[in-house]
């Protein structure tokens, strides 16, 4: 190899060098009010992975150097480019990890929307969180995205560059925010996390597997439900955390053109739109019986009627719907072995989303709105979600409520931490705690 071959190399390897010191600790560079910081748990998670990552690369660059310096007459101009290459590809592919987080933390500078996406960690947390010690929750944030859907990088996965996640990644739609079917998205994303701490769809695929073998009426049917059952479950998770608020949320990004709702595609997870609402409306009625279910349903099949689809399509909907009720009651009296002989609805406590009790909530909310605010969050938007399906609250009204709880979330995170740290140096009793609400 050429001196000036190694040297260009050599001056390349310590411009990646430079780049990397320029990537600095999150809490240096992100400016914040204190209510739309990261938790404490979220920040050090970001931030060691952060480190650890910078470490890795600059080790990788150091070994590169040391190759180079005692390679140059032995080895050719072709093979150390090679693995130049491949250094550099590693590089930005880690750095495009870095602008991930960046963007995330970024977004919590903005006006109001900081502080609010501080208050959907917080619902995000509660949505994710069971009593009983199933799992070990990881940090969740949220950010803020274009398009109508959300999604998850699920915490503890790889990521594209290599290393594994260190937290759970929820991007959020702009324009759901915000409302209370901003539930039904997050939740959902909130939903794919729960499942994989608990490992729900690999528990189910072989009931799933077992009815498709032994149901021969219906085979194909269940076949269809052991492919969408992914995203199946996380809108099962939605709908028991939330109840109605779901599915409303649920058939707003899904009402698509109608060549959309009713497309089968083999390769997508997603159930058919059309089937999907349906499906969230069963698994309501199963969860929470109420007359409720069967009008969305209605109303859901008069936006979208099926009598003029082609009749093989018409005769797959209608076995699909018919298969529903068995399907549902899997769903419902499953017991994976990571909830030690409990269901899914035991865990995630349905009984407190029955609807009149929330409604009951509701009324009594409104003579003492304090105690809504004492109240978890997500249960405060399965109860903003009744009442917007009862009609006794509009989208404006709603909006105002929304931005004052996640505001008030966000802020009751931050002092309970600040309370929490402060309590370590200083006795008990110099640390007087009143009850905090924002109105």
């Amino acid at each position: 190899m050429s001196p000036y071959a190694a040297s260009l190399l050599e001056q390349e390897a310590r411009s990646l060098q430079t780049r990397l010191a320029r990537v600095r600790p999150f809490a240096l560079i992100e400016p914040m009010v204190p209510a739309a910081a990261l938790l404490p748990s979220a920040q050090s998670a970001l931030e060691h992975y952060l480190v650890t990552g910078r470490r890795e690369l600059q080790a990788l660059v150091a070994a590169f150097q040391h190759w180079l310096a005692g390679a140059r007459e032995n080895a050719t101009a072709a093979e150390a480019q090679r693995r130049f290459t491949f250094l550099r590809l590693k590089f930005n592919a880690t750095l495009t990890q870095f602008d991930l987080f960046n963007d995330v933390i970024t977004q919590r500078s903005e006006h109001e929307n900081g502080v609010w996406l501080s208050g959907l960690d917080a619902v995000a947390a509660d949505a994710l969180a069971l009593p009983g010690s199933y799992y070990r929750m990881p940090p969740v944030v949220c950010y803020l995205d274009r398009g109508p859907g959300a999604a998850i990088r699920r915490a503890r996965t790889r990521l594209p560059g290599g290393g594994e996640n260190p937290v759970a990644v929820v991007r959020v739609p702009r324009e759901r925010m915000i409302g209370s079917g901003i539930a039904s998205s997050l939740i959902h994303e909130v939903g794919h996390q729960g499942a994989a701490l608990l490992d729900l769809v690999n528990s189910l695929r072989p009931e799933l597997q077992a009815m498709q073998q032994s149901d021969a009426a219906q085979r194909d049917t269940w076949q269809w439900w052991k492919r969408w059952i992914s995203e199946i479950v996380a809108d099962f998770w939605s709908v028991a955390r939330v109840g109605v608020v779901s599915t409303l949320g649920l058939i707003g990004v899904v009402s698509l053109p109608r060549v959309f709702v009713f497309r089968l595609s083999p390769d997508d997870p997603h159930p058919i739109p059309w089937i999907r609402v349906m499906l969230s409306c069963a698994m309501g009625q199963a969860l929470y019986p109420h007359p409720q279910w069967e009008r969305l349903a209605n109303v859901w099949h008069d936006y979208y009627p099926s009598a003029t689809l082609a009749p093989e399509t018409i005769d797959l909907l209608g076995r699909l719907r018919r298969g529903m009720p068995a399907f549902v009651q899997l769903l419902v009296r499953h017991k994976p072995a990571a909830l030690r002989g409990k269901t899914l609805p035991e865990v995630l406590d349905v009984a407190s989303r029955q609807p009149a009790l929330l409604s009951s909530l509701y009324r009594r909310w409104e003579n003492a709105p304090a105690q809504m605010y004492r109240a978890p969050p997500s249960l405060v938007f399965a109860v903003l979600g009744q009442a917007r399906a009862d009609g006794l609250v509009g989208p404006e009204d709603e909006n105002v409520l929304l931005a004052k709880l996640l505001t008030h979330w966000a802020l009751r995170s931050t002092l309970d931490t600040s309370f929490l740290c402060a309590s370590l140096d200083a006795p008990a009793q110099a640390l007087p705690r009143a009850p905090l609400t924002f109105h």
